[in-house]
């Protein structure tokens, strides 16, 4: 089974019915007030499901995509027949671990929204990271990176961004899907954080 392509056919299809339908928007987007005191506790997940635009899909979906397929085989290759189960929980993790902070500081906001999978996929780049963070990504589709300078920039700049506030991208769920699909990994397995030292010093 292949679990990537699931979940980028379930985003797919969700999001392009709610761009013709605002009212699935409303009642699926983030929005931290209606969580807390109207306990409508699926929003936790639902938002995930669908994007602002077409361009928020594609870039979240084409991510997903290329390292999600690294994370099955990973996790195939350390968990055996386990590997969807955990593949989901890293996923939904990503959902829920990257939107701590929002729930605690929009919890008495009903105007703040927020929809997309950006929390998710970051936890499965970061995961796959772990498992390989010398594995050269391509920054913009063109210029080669090592993976763990990689994931050391985008924490920066995820960092200054949200400090600065300036736009309309939750970088803070970033940063924390980023954090969670590094832990987890070890959390599953503690041992492979030694290995992950062990690879990220091969040079030395």
């Amino acid at each position: 089974m292949n679990i990537t392509l699931f979940i980028i056919g379930a985003t797919a299809i969700i999001s392009f019915l709610a761009f013709q339908n605002n009212t699935l928007v409303e009642k699926m987007q983030f929005n931290a007030a209606k969580i807390i005191h109207g306990k409508e506790y699926h929003r936790l997940i639902s938002h995930a499901f669908i994007h602002a635009s077409w361009t928020h899909l594609f870039v979240n979906m084409f991510v997903l995509y290329f390292f999600g397929r690294n994370i099955e085989i990973y996790f195939v290759k350390y968990f055996g027949n386990r590997y969807i189960a955990y593949y989901l929980l890293l996923y939904f993790g990503g959902i829920l671990a990257s939107n701590i902070w929002s729930l605690i500081k929009h919890k008495n906001n009903y105007y703040y929204n927020s929809v997309g999978a950006s929390g998710a996929v970051s936890a499965v780049l970061f995961a796959s990271i772990f498992f390989d963070p010398w594995n050269k990504l391509l920054l913009f589709a063109v210029v080669p990176i090592p993976g763990i300078l990689f994931a050391l920039a985008y924490l920066f700049y995820s960092y200054l961004k949200g400090k600065r506030n300036d736009d309309n991208v939750a970088h803070d769920a970033h940063i924390l899907g980023s954090l969670f699909g590094f832990i987890f990994p070890i959390i599953l397995k503690p041992g492979l954080f030694e290995q992950f030292i062990d690879k990220l010093f091969v040079f030395l």
